[in-house]
């Protein structure tokens, strides 16, 4: 018994699948990793500062940081 896969484009359905969750997920872990560098600057801020901006020290901590970004 022979298996037939549709083709769009000269790619199989299966494929574009795949692909889509691999660049999915990895704008995922970008996000992650920007956010971790970010909360890296935002934790060298004073608690006031923080505050004003409706931001919690404990939270930033909590979610982590990253010393670079690559």
């Amino acid at each position: 018994m022979a298996i037939a896969t549709t083709t769009i484009g000269g790619t199989s359905r299966s494929s574009e699948g795949f692909v889509r969750r691999a660049l999915s997920r990895m704008l995922e872990a970008r996000e992650k990793q920007a956010r971790r560098y970010v909360n890296g600057y935002l934790l060298s801020l004073d608690d006031a500062t923080l505050a004003s901006h409706g931001l919690d020290r404990r939270e930033l901590e909590r979610e982590g940081t990253a010393a670079m970004i690559f």
